[in-house]
């Protein structure tokens, strides 16, 4: 829309009163009902695929993990807040594979971002271990007993991790459901509505 078109729009709706003071002018549509039925809406609910998400996720935290190992070797420095990005890989890798509208999805995203956080520092911490000792991550990895948990919690995981991954999950919630259009949304309302909800 050319400037001229905006300004000959906002001169009209100056001179065109407003008959209720009190609100103010709706500019993102004529006022009409949207052309949609439920069926639109159980359209973007069949859409959804639960295992996709599940799967999408285990594949995010797979390459979070090497890729945090990766970084962490090149610069010789762990960063704790990295955890966030991890979030943030969830929320759209479930977004995008799950096309989820319902609540599962974000509560899917915050689990695995949770268990993400402490797996990925879990190999992290063992993959500095490997580097000290002259071994293999998987070595250090499958010589884990129950005597060393403690001793990773007292010395490993520190109120930083527990933060960065509270954050994480949060951002991985917030970002798993798909964004529903204007419409998308008004369908999904109407199938609600016409339906238990389920």
């Amino acid at each position: 829309m050319s400037a001229r078109c905006v300004l000959t729009e906002k001169r009209r709706m100056k001179k065109t009163p407003n008959p209720n003071p009190l609100r103010l002018r709706k500019k993102h549509g004529d006022g009409r009902r949207l052309d949609v039925t439920a069926a639109d809406g159980a359209r973007l609910v069949r859409a959804q695929s639960f295992r996709n998400a599940v799967v999408a996720g285990l594949i995010v935290l797979v390459v979070f993990c090497v890729l945090w190992v990766s970084l962490s070797a090149l610069t010789n420095r762990v960063f704790p807040w990295v955890t966030v990005v991890l979030g943030v890989m969830l929320g759209l890798g479930i977004r995008r594979a799950g096309r989820g509208v319902d609540w599962p999805f974000p509560v899917l995203a915050a689990v695995l971002a949770l268990a993400g956080s402490i797996i990925s520092n879990v190999v992290l911490a063992a993959s500095t271990t490997a580097d000290t000792y002259g071994m293999g991550t998987m070595e250090i990895l499958r010589s884990v007993t129950s005597m060393t948990w403690p001793v990773f919690f007292d010395e490993v995981w520190n109120v930083a991790d527990g933060f960065y991954a509270v954050v994480s999950a949060g951002v991985a919630a917030f970002l798993a459901n798909r964004r529903l259009s204007r419409v998308q949304f008004y369908a999904l309302r109407r199938w609600r509505e016409e339906s238990d909800g389920h």
